[in-house]
């Protein structure tokens, strides 16, 4: 286990970013992360493309069934991390109201927790990084301080080793992630003001709205923000 901040810093300052596929990179720094968070018992890095996301990397088998779970049904707390660039934690997977049929199932195969940190670059968010646990109530504020130094260096080696070879697709899917978060952001404040509920509670109401009528996230939050109708509400 990497003990502190400090020494966390120093493996990734030799982690070697040049010469390299991205997918060796990214492994390499998904190791890691998993040894650097305590709570952590797998950990794997979501990137997303548009409207795709998949799994780039990651160590620890229930890491990568748990990713599988939330793209399959195009939801889940790794998936809306990177797409709203916020961080979710999931204290016990079994109580999780928040995406209920993913945690059911996630719960099934044996995920008690999860810590779900976005990875922020050049003003958008371009996937997340996860970390999974198998007993509830694994990650506390320690974990999520580690999480996002790892979560910030993932974001730096993906733009490094993307910028020659995908420059004008990173360009573009930049501002697709951009203008999703723009437009969930101003949803989630059309419904603050009109419930007087929390960021993180309009949050909720959105993504129950995607997940009831089946609807992307994002087209969710631009039909709101169009019409001022919720769906499913």
């Amino acid at each position: 286990m990497i003990e502190s901040l400090g020494a966390l810093h120093q493996e990734l300052a030799g982690v070697v970013l040049v010469g390299r596929e991205l997918p060796d990179v990214l492994t390499e720094i998904v190791q890691i992360s998993r040894r650097a968070i305590p709570g952590a018992e797998a950990s794997s890095i979501t990137l997303i493309r548009g409207d795709r996301a998949f799994t780039a990397a990651y160590d620890g088998q229930i890491a990568m069934d748990a990713d599988e779970l939330q793209y399959q049904r195009g939801h889940g707390p790794c998936l809306d991390a990177g797409r709203a660039g916020e961080l979710f934690v999931v204290t016990d997977m079994a109580a999780e109201d928040r995406w209920p049929d993913y945690a059911r199932h996630a719960a099934e195969r044996g995920v008690g927790s999860s810590l779900s940190v976005p990875l922020p670059f050049q003003g958008a968010t371009i996937g997340a990084l996860n970390n999974y646990a198998t007993r509830p109530g694994a990650f506390g504020t320690a974990d999520i301080r580690l999480g996002e130094e790892v979560a910030s260096f993932v974001a730096i080696a993906v733009g490094n080793a993307e910028s020659s070879a995908r420059a004008s697709d990173d360009v573009e899917n930049m501002r697709r992630a951009m203008a999703s978060r723009a437009v969930i952001e101003q949803a989630k404040g059309i419904l603050m003001e009109r419930y007087k509920v929390t960021p993180e509670q309009a949050f909720t109401l959105l993504t129950h709205a995607s997940q009831r009528s089946n609807v992307k996230l994002r087209d969710i939050a631009e039909e709101l923000t169009a019409t001022g109708v919720l769906r499913g509400s």
